[in-house]
């Protein structure tokens, strides 16, 4: 993000109304490659065709924010690599991670990984310090460390039908998975921020605070997240795609500012349960509208949104969730141009 970027979204976290409404995406493996025309292993292997892919989106789609930017990443893979899961990379599809937990009682022979060291942290830490003179050289600078969050690790080192089934079975190794996860994810945020010091928001992404009803989340994710974004960082970003109603009445108090919900809660339904306390990034349908849709189902969906929504405030129009594969360029330009005229 630019400097103006940046101090424009402390705005709209402040409450602040901006003129245009402002737009922003969360962009990574699942849209950048396929829109760039390149395979998705290439650009998750080679730094300068992933830089290449974020630095034409920057260029193409000048007003939107790119949340977090320059997302250094190796898919689902990153942080479950660190615990020595088996990783892998197909050609073109989503790398995914195979979950070394067959048994409960195997949870208390987990060590805690070094993110100085283990896995492919370093990687993903080298690709930054890499990209950073070169994101510089055109006004943009790292503003964000990223993860998954304790509940979504946990689920690929055992299973998501697994991890969820031990919550009842098992809820004390279970805690322990979920201490070990966290204090690893406060280590990881930490030397992201150590070794980029214009890093001042962090972003946690946990789509299986979604799969949990209201006393599951009160007892085995509310801790960890609050645990987790108990930082001194001017930006606290929580992306769960999954269903929220039983779980966003908690995020304020958690410490997040900033929200990426799914579709499945109506936007002024969000606000109610929250009390108003997050800024919520959202909610265009990502794949019936965005990806799948034609521009003027992308500019009537926009236009909807703003027409139900007086209170601009708080605000930063988006899809809901991140964005999908094959939203095309004339999409975005269509979403931009009803932000713009909204």
């Amino acid at each position: 993000m630019t400097n103006q970027q940046w101090n424009d979204l402390l705005a709209v976290l402040r409450g602040e109304v901006l003129r245009p409404a402002p737009v922003g995406f969360i962009i990574d493996c699942p849209w950048l490659p396929g829109w760039h025309g390149v395979e998705i292993a290439d650009y998750l292997a080679s730094e300068t065709l992933w830089f290449e892919a974020n630095r034409r989106a920057i260029a193409t789609f000048p007003e939107a924010w790119f949340l977090p930017g320059f997302w250094s990443e190796f898919g689902m893979c990153t942080e479950p690599s660190a615990f020595g899961c088996r990783c892998v990379f197909p050609r073109n599809e989503f790398p995914f991670a195979e979950k070394i937990v067959g048994d409960v009682s195997q949870i208390d022979g987990l060590k805690a990984p070094d993110p100085r060291t283990d896995g492919l942290l370093p990687f993903m830490l080298n690709r930054l310090k890499w990209a950073r003179p070169r994101m510089e050289d055109f006004g943009h600078q790292i503003r964000f460390s990223v993860s998954r969050g304790p509940l979504n690790i946990a689920t690929f080192l055992m299973g998501t039908t697994e991890f969820l089934m031990a919550l009842k079975t098992d809820p004390e190794p279970v805690h322990r998975l979920l201490q070990l996860a966290t204090h690893f994810l406060k280590q990881w945020h930490a030397l992201q921020r150590e070794t980029i010091p214009t890093i001042d928001g962090m972003l946690v992404l946990d789509d299986i605070v979604g799969f949990m009803g209201e006393k599951d989340f009160v007892e085995f994710g509310l801790p960890y997240l609050r645990d987790l974004f108990a930082t001194d960082v001017a930006v606290k970003f929580f992306h769960n795609d999954a269903p929220c109603a039983k779980s966003i009445k908690y995020y304020p108090d958690a410490g997040i500012t900033l929200f990426n919900p799914g579709v499945q809660t109506p936007l002024a339904e969000m606000r109610r349960l929250s009390d108003d306390r997050l800024t919520i990034l959202g909610t265009i349908p990502p794949r019936d509208v965005l990806a799948q849709g034609t521009p003027d189902d992308v500019r009537a969906a926009v236009r909807r949104l703003l027409a139900e929504t007086p209170d601009r405030s708080r605000l930063i129009l988006s899809c809901a969730g991140g964005m999908p594969p094959g939203v095309s360029t004339e999409n975005v330009h269509a979403f931009l141009e009803a932000a713009r005229n909204g």
